[in-house]
């Protein structure tokens, strides 16, 4: 068993938003899973299905949405992201 999070990132090539989600994620050395919406109807479905939403980007952290951009930069900064993370690693390990 992983004790790696799971982290998907939906979003588009020419988002500033999604760019600055996966550059604020590889800051912190983790990996995550780019999916690519714009011309992948499937993709896009699949994403406002999960989130609810047709903004990107989408990020899931363990099947958890988690928001755009603002909501991943927030968690960052309140110090709740680390906590987000680190009980992946926990839960992994029972």
């Amino acid at each position: 068993m992983s004790s790696k999070p799971k982290i998907e990132v939906y979003g588009s090539q020419y988002c500033s938003y999604c760019s600055a989600a996966k550059i604020l994620l590889e800051k912190k050395c983790l990996d995550y899973k780019d999916v690519p919406v714009s011309g992948n109807p499937e993709a896009l479905q699949e994403m406002q299905q999960r989130s609810g939403h047709d903004s990107v980007p989408q990020i899931f952290i363990n099947d958890q949405a988690i928001g755009g951009f603002d909501e991943l930069y927030e968690l960052e900064q309140s110090g709740q992201l680390d906590k987000l993370l680190s009980a992946t690693v926990k839960n992994a390990g029972r």
